[in-house]
Formats: C-alpha cells, structure tokens, sequence
C-alpha cells in the first residue's frame, strides 16, 4: 500500500505543475502558480499523512509481537511525514479567519461562515444601492428646483458637466483605462 500511495502522491504533485505549461509574462501569475503548488504539496502530503495515519490504526488494532517491525516502520513514516509537512507549509501563506478555526473547533461547518460573509456583503450592497439611489433622487430634485429658480445657471452646469464628462472618457480610452478608473488587461491566449 506504500508504493500505491507514493505513486498517487507523486502522480498529484506531478499534476500540479500543469500550471507551468501557460507562459505568463507577468510575475504576478508565476507568485499564483507557485502558491498553488505548494498548497497542492501541503494536501498531498495530509492526505499521505492521513493514509499512514489509517495504516497505524490497522496495525495497532490488531497488534501482536509479529507486527513490531511494520508498526515501528509506519511511525517512522509518519514522523517523517509529519516533518516533510511542516517544512512545505513554511511555503505556505494561508489566512485561516478566527472565526472558520472556531466554527470547527464547535463541530461546525466552515461553510456557514462563507454563507454569513456573502449574506452580510448582500445587506451591505442592497443598504449601499438604497443610498446611492436616494443621493441620486436628491439630485434630481435638487437640479428640478434650481432649473425652476436659476434655469440658465442650470443650463451652464449641465453643458460644463457633458464636456467635462466627455473628456475624461476620451483620455480614459487613450490610456486603456475603465470608466470606473480600472485598467483594461488585454489577456493573451
């Protein structure tokens, strides 16, 4: 069973240098690629663990003196493992949020912690919608009310608002740039 799982462990980490075989040339995506690889070392290297784990389990569960040599050989496998995953999760840099380690710790599922962010950054854009709406409606009953007393001051603002409107558009496409201010990545296949 050990050859199995070293030839499925060396089969997964051999799968994760896939990512190499896209030429990026930003150093960006290479720091995302290696990330990956090592989070993917650091699972291959619990699951192995995890699997010598069930070994000792069977071992010691049915423990006689003729299963010595195989018991001591799987917790030196084990410690080696164990000591193989410390050194690949120095590579690794996970924030694990208190919350999800706490949630867990209670016998809970982690996924209601993501399902709590998502609903509370709901409440927060339809909150964030509702005043962006209402700032707009005051707006517009702002202008209303000024064309009413001040129609041709109005009238100037809107034309200086267009032209200022239509320039920053027109140097926003000059330099590549979103209306929002982002920048356009042009992503080569």
């Amino acid at each position: 069973m050990d050859s199995a799982q070293n030839a499925s462990s060396a089969a997964g980490t051999g799968g994760s240098g896939g990512n190499g075989s896209v030429i990026n040339d930003t150093s960006a995506s290479t720091t995302v690629d290696d990330s990956k690889q090592n989070l993917n070392q650091v699972i291959n290297s619990i699951q192995k663990t995890l699997g010598i784990l069930h070994q000792l389990n069977l071992t010691v569960s049915n423990f006689n003196a003729a299963y010595q040599l195989p018991l001591l050989q799987r917790l030196n496998s084990l410690v080696l493992e164990l000591d193989n995953m410390v050194k690949l999760s120095e590579k690794c840099t996970i924030q694990v949020p208190m919350e999800v380690v706490n949630l867990i710790d209670d016998g809970k599922n982690p996924d209601e912690f993501t399902r709590d962010v998502l609903n509370s950054c709901i409440a927060k854009n339809q909150s964030t919608k509702g005043k962006t709406d209402a700032f707009k409606g005051l707006r517009k009953h702002l202008l209303e009310e000024l064309e009413q007393t001040f129609p041709d001051e109005v009238e100037s603002y809107r034309e200086i608002r267009a032209a200022s409107a239509a320039e920053s558009k027109r140097i926003a496409q000059s330099q590549s740039m979103l209306p929002n201010g982002d920048m356009k990545v042009k992503m080569e296949i």
